[in-house]
Formats: C-alpha cells, sequence, structure tokens
C-alpha cells in the first residue's frame, strides 16, 4: 500500500503538466488530478482508468483482480479496434467471492488464474488489475506477478491502479507508470531505424489511426509503437528505440512522454489529427523533431509535397458540404484534445462555434481554445444537463456533439446529435476522417426527422366543437394518397 502510495504521489507532482508546474510549492503537492469522490464514479475510477489505457494491447491477457462485477463493467469500454489479435476482447477475472476474502484465498487464486491463463492462451504477457476489493485487503499483487513470472517463463505486470486511488485520469497515469516499470525498455527491435516515432495517447477508436498511419507510411515513417491503439507488447516493449514521439492526449499519458525523454531522449511534441489543418501540422513537426535527431533533411520537402496533395483532396471532397453547412452552430460538450481540435476543423468549413466544454482540458488545450475563438463567452468547464437543455430547446444551437451520457438531453430538445467520443461508430481523424465527420453533421442535421419531431402533437391541439383537428405535413401526404386510392376499382389491379 506504502507503494501506491508513494506512486500516486509522484503522478500528482508531474513536473510535465502545464496546469501543476504554475502552481505554488504547497498547491502543487495537492496534485493536478481530482481524487474520486465517494459515490461519484460516473466518469471513472483509477481502475477504470487503467483498464482504459492498457486495454487495447491486443495480444496480452488482461486478469481483474477482484470481485465480477469490476470487470464486467471495463472489459469493452472503449471502441478500439483490433487489426490482428482478439484476445483481448477475452474477459478474465479471478471472481473473489466474499469466502475467498474472509478465508484468505485471493493470492493464491490470482496465481492460479496466471497459470490457467498461460496453459490455455499461451499469451506473451498478463496485465493484473488489482480492485478496490483486492488492495483494501492487502493482496500482494506485486510478489504474485513476479513468482508467476519466474514459475511460467512470461511477463506478468502488476497494474496498481485499484479504483478508490482517485479519479479514471489519475488511473490514466498509472497505467503508463506500469508500462515504464515493467515493460518498455524489456525487449530491443532487430531493425532500429532513423525515421522510427511512437504515438501517445492514440487510442484506435473506430480504426481513426489506420486513417492516419499510410500517410506516415508515404513518408518513410515508421510507427515503432502506437500506444495503446492496436498495440502489441513487443512493439510497446522496443518503444525506447524510437527517435521522436507525439502526445495525442496529454491528460492520459504525458508522464509516460516526458519520462522517456529523460531516460531515453525522445523528444516529443503533442499534436492532434483532427481537421485538415492539425493533420498538416502534425505530419510537419513529426518531419522536423525526426530531423532534429538525425534524419536526412529531404524528408520535409516529401511531407511538404504529402501535405498539399491531401489537402487539395480533402477541400475538394468538403466543397460540395460547405453552402450546405455554412453559418450552422454547433454545441461541443467534450473535453481533452477535442475541445481545441474538433472546434478548429469545424471552423475551417464555416460552421460556428457556440460554445465547447474544457472539462478534462490541460491549460495548453484551454489556451489553443481562446487563441481559436477569441472569445471567453463559449468557453464553459462544465455545463450541466438542465442548462444544456435550456441552450438545445431555445435552438441556440443547430447539433449537439457530445458522448453519450448527453445525447438524450439533445433528443428531449429535438435536436441532432452526434456522438464523438469513445463510443462512436466513425473515424473521424485525419484527412479522409475530417471529411467523414462533415459528411455525419450534414446527415445529423439535413435528416427530415427533425421537421416532423418538432410539429406539435395532435393531442396538444386542442379544436373547437365541430372543428376540424389540423393535421400535420406527414398525415395530408398521408390522406391525398388515401384519396387517389379510393377512387380505383378492382379491375385497376389486374389479377393478383
Amino acid at each position: 500500500m506504502s507503494l501506491l502510495r508513494d506512486k500516486i504521489q509522484g503522478v500528482f507532482n508531474e513536473p510535465g503538466c502545464e496546469k501543476n508546474r504554475g502552481k505554488d510549492a504547497k498547491a502543487r503537492k495537492v496534485g493536478c488530478s481530482k481524487p474520486l469522490t465517494p459515490g461519484a464514479a460516473a466518469g471513472g475510477c483509477a481502475f477504470d482508468g487503467a483498464k482504459i489505457v492498457l486495454q487495447p494491447i491486443t495480444d496480452v491477457a488482461h486478469l481483474v483482480h477482484g470481485p465480477l462485477a469490476c470487470e464486467g463493467n471495463s472489459w469493452d469500454n472503449r471502441g478500439a479496434a483490433s487489426s490482428g489479435p482478439t484476445l483481448w476482447r477475452t474477459s478474465f477475472t479471478t471472481d473473489l467471492t466474499e469466502l475467498d476474502v474472509v478465508m484468505g484465498q485471493g493470492e493464491r487464486k490470482l496465481f492460479k488464474g496466471i497459470r490457467e491463463i498461460k496453459e490455455a492462451y499461451g499469451p506473451p504477457a498478463i496485465f493484473v488489475y488489482p480492485t478496490c476489493v483486492t488492495a483494501l485487503i492487502g493482496d500482494d499483487i506485486e510478489a504474485v506477478c513476479q513468482r508467476a513470472a519466474e514459475k511460467f517463463g512470461l511477463a506478468v505486470v502488476p497494474v496498481n491502479a485499484p479504483g478508490f486511488a482517485g479519479s479514471k485520469n489519475l488511473g490514466n497515469k498509472l497505467a503508463g507508470e506500469a508500462l515504464l516499470d515493467h515493460v518498455i525498455g524489456t525487449a530491443e527491435p532487430d531493425d532500429p531505424g532513423p525515421y522510427d516515432i511512437n504515438i501517445l495517447g492514440e487510442f484506435n477508436l473506430s480504426g481513426e489511426f489506420w486513417l492516419v498511419k499510410p500517410l506516415l507510411d508515404r513518408l518513410g515513417i515508421r510507427v515503432r509503437a502506437c500506444i495503446p491503439g492496436d498495440a502489441r507488447y513487443f512493439d510497446i516493449a522496443c518503444a525506447h528505440r524510437a527517435r521522436a514521439a507525439m502526445v495525442v492526449c496529454s491528460t492520459a499519458l504525458i508522464n509516460l512522454a516526458r519520462k522517456m525523454d529523460e531516460r531515453w531522449g525522445i523528444p516529443f511534441f503533442e499534436g492532434s489529427f483532427y481537421g485538415i489543418t492539425d493533420t498538416s501540422d502534425a505530419l510537419r513537426n513529426i518531419a522536423e523533431l525526426l530531423v532534429k535527431q538525425g534524419a536526412d533533411p529531404e524528408i520535409l520537402g516529401r511531407t511538404e509535397v504529402l501535405i498539399a496533395e491531401e489537402e487539395a483532396i480533402a477541400w475538394k471532397k468538403l466543397a460540395a458540404y460547405r453552402p450546405r453547412l455554412a453559418g450552422k452552430r454547433v454545441l461541443l460538450n467534450t473535453g481533452g484534445v477535442k475541445s481545441w481540435s474538433v472546434v478548429h476543423a469545424l471552423m475551417e468549413i464555416g460552421i460556428e462555434i457556440v460554445g465547447t466544454s474544457v472539462k478534462k482540458s490541460t491549460v495548453e488545450d484551454k489556451e489553443r481554445i481562446k487563441q481559436i475563438l477569441k472569445d471567453d463567452n463559449h468557453i464553459f468547464e462544465q455545463m450541466a444537463a438542465r442548462e444544456l437543455y435550456a441552450m438545445l430547446s431555445e435552438h441556440k444551437a443547430d447539433i449537439l456533439l457530445s458522448g453519450g451520457r448527453t445525447q438524450f438531453v439533445a433528443l428531449k430538445a429535438k435536436t441532432p446529435w452526434l456522438d464523438i467520443n469513445q463510443e462512436r461508430q466513425h473515424p473521424y481523424a485525419g484527412y479522409d476522417g475530417m471529411v467523414e465527420l462533415v459528411r455525419q453533421i450534414d446527415l445529423a442535421i439535413q435528416n427530415p426527422i427533425w421537421c416532423q419531431v418538432r410539429e406539435p402533437a395532435p393531442w396538444d391541439c386542442q379544436p373547437a366543437v365541430g372543428e376540424e383537428l389540423p393535421r400535420t405535413k406527414s398525415e395530408n401526404v398521408t390522406l391525398h394518397a388515401v384519396q387517389e386510392f379510393s377512387g380505383t376499382t378492382a379491375a385497376d389491379f389486374g389479377e393478383c
């Protein structure tokens, strides 16, 4: 428990966190991540945050040491995609019961579970996640994992992030610490090169990274490790041989990027693949960072040629949507990197941003939003459901972009809604992803269903005695069809 406490304190004092760096010494000790409020785990606990970061590592087994419900609530919490192994989609849990806790069988049951996974699946590694229950009763996860690794000859990685430790964001960082302590640097690649990079904080939601990787391949840039999206254990173990890194979601893995820079000299920058301009800037920054690390400067010219070609194609596709969406008002209720990257992307085609949330956004994220919007009135820390509903019902926005938890607010306000969080069904990264995002917004706004649901319901219209009940547009169309049909006879239909 003391080891976990020291690890948490170290994450709280993260020097790479700009927000924490701006505090005085006393405030810095409190930390840059809010502790979890008891009974308020809707946003996710530390265990959930650790699973989010590590679950997309596709060829390893993820074993949850605790009651069954912990694994049942988290095994498929993001729409990450895999191009190969499917082991990560299999749930493994020790399924601790009250009797196991009382009789002290937790560690024995964990060791047995590791052995069964090894014999049945033979994965390159097993990640073990303690939960609130097993952390409170004092199961020595580190010792069991070390003994199992020696006994069975495979990597067994303890991920010390029980739910009560703190928020989901803290769990993200603790997962990064587990990779640093037990995975990264434990293997050596056969073919390190001057164009190897790491992508940190990219989860490959709905296969988004597959829209970006072909661009890097055309430039001769190899992704040594994408952490965690569509990752393999060996690739992450060799990630210390990359020459540069890009951080996509700084609030999740900034500690991982900073410590890899300190230990192995891998410089990094924060960027985004959302939007045409941001994707182009990210490709330029990657090329420039590789040149600083010794790569041939000719890659800068090839990068500009690629950017010019892809931007021309993307803008040509977007031209058809510009007159349909120009002046449309969008409200974003999201956070993190999307709070500014999506804003910039939509403004590029003439869409007006009436508001964007900065929940879970870093100081740098907020500064970018201010530079883009030029108005602090469109920025809010957190908007309650009642306030969201009032804004949408007053038609101050034409569409809401958010996660699944607020979709019903938009539907109640009879306003189009599009999911841009982890549950989304369409990839929005890169040049093609931007075109897809605009296409989905256009489909949502132009959907004829909204004209129908906004009409008054028949039971809301109370006609006077003897007055005919007013019909909706759809009812008029139906009535006209019935009147035409009533003039036909059986002979008009011919033989059946």
